[in-house]
């Protein structure tokens, strides 16, 4: 029996648009697309998910690939991402329906540990009970003992879980640790059946 439901964060309960997000603070088109390119390079955004990068190492590096003159853009950019993420349309009430219908709702995302401080002040995030992120624990999925910390921290079974992410290595990662997987593929109605949930008001 299903009592735990674990939410992904990025593309899952808000849209990550590395474009929307660099445009906040870059007009210039073809200046956006470098910082864009430069700022989130999986070069830099593989290791913050595990801690394995400071922020001072990243823009230092990233300032060594950008002109000077787009350095402070550069860095409002990365300071601020996490404050321009559109919550995904439906998925705020979907927890709040799940939590009303009895299930514990968390949430576990690969994200940095700058992101972690920040958590509370993302209102989809308040949903849930507990959030487990990566940056923080020096941990990320499709990492065994992610999964591992999620049961213990969370105090929850695997065979009660469920995970829901939009990356299938994380699925199966889940999967087989013991934790039912749902692959999300942006259709927030179909997942609102999966729970057979009555059609959002």
């Amino acid at each position: 029996m299903i009592k735990n439901v674990v939410f992904d964060y990025g593309q899952v309960l808000i849209e990550f648009n590395t474009a929307y997000m660099t445009a906040q603070y870059v007009s210039d088109p073809e200046d956006a697309k470098l910082v864009e390119e430069v700022i989130f390079d999986r070069l830099y955004w593989d290791p913050l998910d595990r801690d394995g990068i400071s922020d001072e190492e990243l823009l230092a590096d990233s300032f060594r690939r950008l002109p000077e003159r787009l350095w402070e853009q550069a860095k409002q950019v990365y300071d601020n991402w996490f404050y321009h993420n559109p919550e995904i349309e439906g998925m705020s009430q979907l927890m709040r329906d799940l939590k009303a219908e009895g299930y514990h709702i968390f949430v576990l995302s690969n994200i940095s540990k700058t992101f972690a401080a920040h958590a509370h002040e993302i209102p989809i995030l308040r949903n849930a009970e507990r959030c487990i992120l990566s940056g923080a624990h020096g941990l990320a999925k499709p990492q065994r003992e992610i999964f591992e910390l999620l049961c213990r921290e969370c105090d929850i079974l695997p065979q009660e879980s469920i995970f829901i992410d939009d990356n299938p290595a994380n699925i199966r990662a889940a999967e087989q640790f013991g934790i039912q997987g749902y692959l999300f593929d942006g259709d927030v109605a179909r997942l609102r059946n999966f729970f057979d949930l009555k059609k959002e008001k």
